[in-house]
């Protein structure tokens, strides 16, 4: 019985670990189907990944070099996605991930580039809050950051 106690010990970190990487995973799956969901221009999708009251923020510097801090009604993102034409290609590339996972709370901090027709416009990071509901990993939170210099030098 001793041994067999010890022998669980040795494996129950093991355990934990596959455990935490399989709730990354989730995280992770959560936001890139956000953004599928995004890039088909699909709002009813992008909500799917959405808690109902969520916050979406966008912190930067305005010209004066002064840092700016903007709070969007979440509605408002929807409105936008689904109103671009047809004629305008958008992408928001995925470029770096980490991911943190406690109990029910997680935070993926991911940076991106923003490519219009094909032309950079912009880059930056990209916060999730994120909470865990009943199994099922919701955006709580989103906060970016926006900037032209820095990006494609990698």
């Amino acid at each position: 019985m001793r041994i067999a106690f010890i022998v669980f010990l040795m494996f129950f970190p093991l355990f934990s670990l596959q455990a935490q990487m399989d709730e990354k995973a989730l995280v992770k799956e959560t936001v890139e189907g956000f953004f599928d969901a995004f890039h088909q221009q699909d709002s009813v999708g992008m909500k799917s990944f959405v808690a109902e009251n969520v916050v979406l923020q966008t912190t930067g510097f305005d010209k004066t070099g002064k840092t700016v801090l903007q709070t969007t009604p979440i509605g408002k993102l929807y409105e936008s996605i689904v109103s671009i034409p047809d004629s305008i290609e958008f992408q928001e590339k995925l470029t770096s991930w980490s991911i943190q996972v406690d109990r029910t709370m997680a935070n993926a901090w991911v940076g991106y580039e923003f490519w219009l027709n094909g032309t950079f416009s912009h880059c930056g990071i990209n916060s999730f809050q994120m909470v865990n509901f009943g199994g099922e990993w919701k955006i709580i939170y989103l906060i970016d950051t926006r900037g032209k210099e820095g990006c494609l030098e990698k």
